[in-house]
Formats: structure tokens, sequence, C-alpha cells
């Protein structure tokens, strides 16, 4: 099962704080996946197709507690992707028509609504049922543990904007993209894609984003820590390298026992731990020696390097 579908299974199972909400969930699903097909004068029926299980499994039990329509159910499988195919039908019936106007989908003398359903949205609670079937029909949303996001499409730039605002009551900035002739509403940050799914009720879902996202965050650290020690080491082993091939000139230039007491200390602690940065081979000399200290004592080495070589 996909992550999407973990989530809507669990919006699925979550239930309305008022008896208002499941007509607002309703009225998102139907809006979003649902086809109105219109035969005259209060003739009208309606298709939802979706792929998800919860989605149809919503979508019955809510038409036949509110409405109590009928609503043929059909399980089409697709032998190419590997997938169910979910068609419920709602044929023409005498209340459809007046259901239709109570979701807000239809309005009295002036067709199809163009926005979301105000009167249905007037709680908090029931305009956070509405996205939360906006998202169970036209929602994705990506496996935490990979390129991360949400999304919602639909059909219509103000109802497009509506759910915008519904959202923004979760403390959350969501984004529009127009696609093929459609749109989605898309968020990118974990902080708001769990801050929505909680909102709409996904809560478990909601925790398991932010559990990977605190993994991820120490696999960062992680990563972080181990490259700035793979890149310093680089450094130390470099430099190491360069003292090294100082001290082999200046034996082979001076003779290790011609030179100042603490350049020769230097030399001889050098050759001893050439992984040390020269902090740690400060430590290591006797009196123990501070990093500018071994630096100013190879300063003195190379400086005598190059004047042997001068005279050489």
């Amino acid at each position: 099962m996909s992550f999407t579908a973990q989530v809507k299974d669990e919006l699925s199972r979550v239930e309305g704080s008022c008896p208002l909400c499941a007509y607002a969930e309703l009225s998102a699903i139907v809006r979003i996946c649902g086809t109105l097909s219109y035969r005259g004068p209060g003739r009208y029926a309606i298709r939802v197709s979706t792929e998800t299980g919860a989605v149809a499994r919503t979508m019955i039990k809510l038409t036949h507690e509110l409405f109590g329509l009928e609503t043929p159910l059909t399980v089409r499988h697709s032998n190419l992707h590997k997938t169910r195919n979910y068609l419920i039908e709602i044929p023409e019936q005498d209340e459809l028509e007046a259901d239709l106007v109570r979701l807000g989908i239809l309005v009295p003398g002036r067709g199809l609504a163009e926005g979301v359903p105000v009167r249905l949205l007037q709680r908090r609670c029931c305009r956070a049922a509405f996205v939360r079937g906006a998202f169970m029909a036209g929602g994705f949303v990506a496996d935490p543990r990979g390129d991360f996001h949400l999304e919602i499409a639909v059909e219509g730039e103000t109802f497009a904007q509506d759910i915008i605002k519904l959202i923004s009551e979760f403390g959350v900035k969501a984004r529009l993209n127009r696609r093929r002739g459609a749109y989605a509403i898309y968020l990118k940050s974990f902080d708001d894609v769990v801050k929505m799914l909680a909102g709409i009720g996904a809560v478990r879902s909601a925790r398991a984003i932010a559990g990977v996202r605190h993994v991820k965050s120490l696999k960062n650290d992680v990563n972080r820590l181990v490259n700035a020690e793979t890149a310093n080491l680089r450094r130390t082993t470099h430099a190491a390298g360069t003292q090294m091939a100082l001290i082999d000139d200046a034996e082979r230039l001076i003779g290790l026992r011609q030179l100042p007491p603490a350049v020769r200390e230097f030399c001889e602690l050098r050759r001893e731990n050439p992984e040390l940065s020269l902090a740690e081979l400060g430590a290591l000399a006797s009196p123990p020696t501070k990093k500018s200290g071994m630096y100013h004592r190879l300063l003195r080495l190379r400086t005598l390097v190059d004047e042997a070589q001068k005279n050489e």
C-alpha cells in the first residue's frame, strides 16, 4: 500500500465533530472526483471514479447515511497497471437534485457552484472536513523517505483558491500550479504537510512523517560531521606530507642535530606522528606548546631550509 493510500485509509475512519462535517466531506469528494450528468430539468446522475478503496468506502457510507441514495459499485481491474478502479454510480433519483443543492454543488437557477459551499463551512470542524474530503478525492502525498511533497488536484481556479484559504487555517501556506487545464494545490515543507494532515485528522500519518524527518535530520547531521572530519583529515594529511618533505630537506641540507632544540623537537614529533594536527602535536611537546607555537617552529624550519638551499 502506498503512503498516500495509508493516509487516505486513516482519513476514511475519521468521524466529524458535528453532524454537518459529513456533508462537507461528501461535498468535496463528489465535487473533485465526481462527474455530473444532466439530462433535463431535475434529471441528474453522478459517476465517481477512484483508485482508492478508502475513498469509495467513504463515498458510499456518507451517501447512504445522509441521503439514502442508491449507489451501485463496480470494481474494475487493470492488468497493465496492476491496480483496481472503483466506479460508483448514483443514477437519476427524485431526491438527487435537492441533495446536490444541499451539498452546495448545485446553485438553484444557476447551475454548478464555482467555489466551496460556504453555507456548509460555518464551523472550523466542517472546514477541516471539507479539506479532508478534498484530499481523499484528489490528494497525493509522497513517501516522506524520498522527495517529499503533498498536492491536491482540482478543477476551477476559484474552487482551488477557496481550498487554499481553508488550508491556511491550519497555519499552512499552500501554493497553486496550473497543470494541463486543471490546478494543483501543493505543499513542499515537512512542517506544513504535518500541520495539514494533523488538522484534517491524519494524526498517525503526521506523526510518522515527523518521525521520518527526525531520522533524516540525524542522518544529515552525522553526514555533515563525517564530511567535516574527512575534510579536516585530508587537510591534515596533506599538511603533514608537506612538513615531512621539509624535514627530509632539513636533514639532508643541515642535519637534524644542527637545528635549534625547539625546531629539532618539532621534526622528531612530526616524524613519529604524521597523522596528528599541529595542535595535537603541540600537546606532545615538552613542555606542551600551543598550535601557534608549533606553527612558529615550522616557519623557523622553513626559513632555515630556504637559507641552506641558497647556500648549497
